[in-house]
């Protein structure tokens, strides 16, 4: 599974790729200079069950971490994922 980023000035997203299919996808937003804002996880549904959003979750805090930025979960899927383990303690806004 390869996960790629992309970003505007504004919004970004995450994508999990496997052989060429996209596997899910989370979206978020620029909020100020230091935070994003996690607003949607999608997962394929061929795909449930593989551990692709936490992937994607996992993607977004290393990301957060490399660019000294917080994450503001909106989205209920990372929110979960992010507050059950305290291993993002240190990019949750």
């Amino acid at each position: 599974m390869n996960i790629k980023h992309s970003s505007s000035e504004s919004r970004g997203e995450f994508e999990a790729v496997d052989s060429g299919n996209t596997a899910g996808k989370m979206v978020y937003s620029q909020s100020g200079k230091d935070k994003i804002v996690i607003e949607h996880t999608e997962v394929d549904p061929s795909y449930q069950g593989q551990g692709v959003g936490k992937q994607l979750v996992e993607k977004s805090a290393e990301y957060a971490r490399e660019n000294n930025l917080k994450i503001v979960p909106e989205c209920s899927y990372a929110k979960k994922v992010m507050e059950k383990s305290s291993d993002y303690d240190d990019v949750l806004a």
